[in-house]
């Protein structure tokens, strides 16, 4: 069992990747002419079964989280460099982290009880 408690070592196992983006004040007003390049940019990952479901957060909208499934955080760091949200500034921070997923049908690394 690895220091995490999970039978192998997360660098073995395929991961889960979560994007968390921030958004400007104004995203709202000036996403607009941004939003088909970057549905483009999202559909696109998705075709190539990296990008697996994303959307903004509501009640305040002002930030997103993006769900990706690769071997590696630079697939997701390539989609940042790519997004126009980012280019234009509508996105004000952005952070990766590795989602271990344990439960459910997509789980990367399933852990039943008992």
């Amino acid at each position: 069992m690895s220091h995490t408690g999970f039978p192998v070592p997360l660098r073995e196992i395929a991961m889960h990747y979560i994007l968390m983006y921030e958004y400007a004040a104004d995203y709202l007003e000036r996403r607009a002419e941004f939003r088909d390049a970057h549905l483009k940019l999202a559909w696109a990952s998705h075709e190539r079964d990296e990008f697996q479901l994303g959307g903004v957060l509501a009640d305040p909208v002002d930030s997103a989280l993006l769900w990706f499934k690769t071997d590696s955080p630079a697939v997701v760091e390539e989609f940042v460099k790519a997004d126009p949200y980012v280019r234009s500034g509508l996105v004000l921070n952005w952070r990766i982290r590795p989602w271990m997923t344990v439960a459910g049908e997509q789980a990367d690394a399933p852990i039943y009880p008992g």
